[in-house]
């Protein structure tokens, strides 16, 4: 083989690699989300956010998207989450749109389940996420979350604030 040849192949498979470990690193920041949500586990998902995000529920709530700290939205999180008796948020089919050195754009389907007593409250749709790198890790800035589908009983929400409430 000749010398050109195998250092583009070289220098190919070098850059497909760092994208590769880019594209898992961001997946990872996505789970870290919705898992460490569904475990109470806030450091784990603060360590997914940048320290100012900005979460837009529009599709849902209406509204306004909202800018604020990642410490301020974990603790709204935290005080309504472990309401639930059970919550499970699987993200899946992760497809990285753009990704540069430093800021990436992300999309994922999710299906989100909350339950209370035999009482569930189940969500669908897609969220679209960009991301900034900082310190070697992809840290979220921003997330749209669009419905596409419901079922159950969403006044499942303010029952868990409620419980969540009389339990501190």
């Amino acid at each position: 083989m000749s010398r050109t040849f195998l250092t583009a192949f070289a220098t190919a498979t070098l850059i497909g690699g760092a994208a590769m470990a880019d594209q898992t690193g961001i997946i990872r920041t996505l789970t870290d989300i919705a898992a460490g949500s569904d475990r109470h586990d806030w450091d784990r998902v603060r360590g997914a956010f940048a320290d100012t995000v900005t979460t837009d529920y529009t599709g849902l709530w209406g509204g306004d998207p909202v800018t604020q700290s990642a410490d301020e939205l974990i603790a709204g999180w935290a005080a309504f989450l472990p309401g639930f008796e059970i919550t499970h948020h699987m993200v899946t089919n992760h497809t990285v749109t753009e990704l540069t050195e430093t800021t990436a754009r992300a999309e994922a389907d999710f299906t989100a389940t909350h339950r209370i007593e035999d009482t569930l409250w189940v969500l669908g749709g897609r969220y679209a996420y960009q991301l900034e790198q900082s310190n070697e890790s992809w840290r979220v800035t921003s997330m749209t979350m669009t419905p596409v589908w419901e079922h159950g009983d969403r006044t499942l929400v303010a029952q868990a604030g409620e419980r969540a409430a009389a339990a501190n």
